[in-house]
């Protein structure tokens, strides 16, 4: 893979094989040379889980208290007074059939589903366009709701949803470089703390076996585990 010389000039400011402490990582990532639009940023896990065992699945969602920087386009499928409660929340679309058909026809501009109970059967069709690009609605991840309100509130304040790959890693977005230093560690430390809460219990072994911080164009920084778990539980 051909990389750019602003990469290869933020692959030569760090030590490669050190475990840094948060603080330290989001300092070496800040001084980067930058590009020229506000990067995003990633915590990257790679867990001792075996994916294909179902009570080893890792799937869940927080709300990161500075938020992701990013603006959410939610998309709600209601009728009567939850449809007004989703226009009221400040949800970007709203409707049932009329929305079903326009995914259907390959119109995918949002970022994230939600919906109520009730209508998981009408929309249970999308599933093979949805659930590909992460957008089919999930109890677990708190997208089939009766509250709908809350949920857009959610979304549109920070939420992320983040679910583990058949090679047991978790890509999760954290923020924007632009982010205050305290901003992006609180956010990442929310982070850990879920993906702490979400180990199996069945989960014989090592849990977490890397920490990856990187920005979408620079390289990654490898965490020190043991540190990063106790400025999750600080």
């Amino acid at each position: 893979m051909k990389h750019s010389k602003r990469y290869k000039q933020a692959y030569a400011m760090f030590d490669r094989q050190r475990r840094y402490e948060l603080d330290d990582a989001i300092k070496a990532m800040k001084a980067f040379p930058a590009p020229k639009f506000d990067e995003s940023v990633e915590i990257h896990f790679n867990l001792g889980v075996d994916p294909r065992k179902a009570d080893q699945q890792i799937r869940n969602s927080i709300v990161l208290p500075h938020g992701t920087g990013k603006t959410v386009r939610v998309l709600v499928f209601a009728e009567g007074d939850k449809a007004d409660e989703a226009k009221a929340a400040g949800a970007d679309y709203v409707g049932m059939d009329d929305l079903v058909e326009k995914i259907t026809g390959g119109w995918f501009d949002f970022d994230m589903v939600i919906t109520t109970p009730n209508l998981m059967g009408k929309i249970g069709k999308l599933g093979r366009v949805l659930g590909p690009r992460g957008l089919m609605p999930n109890p677990k991840d708190g997208t089939v709701t009766m509250e709908i309100g809350k949920a857009v509130n959610d979304a549109k304040g920070g939420k992320v949803s983040y679910r583990i790959d058949k090679f047991a890693n978790l890509h999760i977005p954290s923020g924007k470089r632009s982010f205050p230093d305290e901003n992006l560690k609180e956010n990442i430390k929310t982070i850990l703390s879920a993906i702490l809460r979400d180990r199996p219990a069945t989960l014989k072994g090592v849990y977490i076996k890397s920490i990856t911080l990187c920005t979408t164009m620079g390289p990654g920084i490898k965490l020190q585990i043991a540190s990063a778990t106790m400025e999750a539980k600080s």
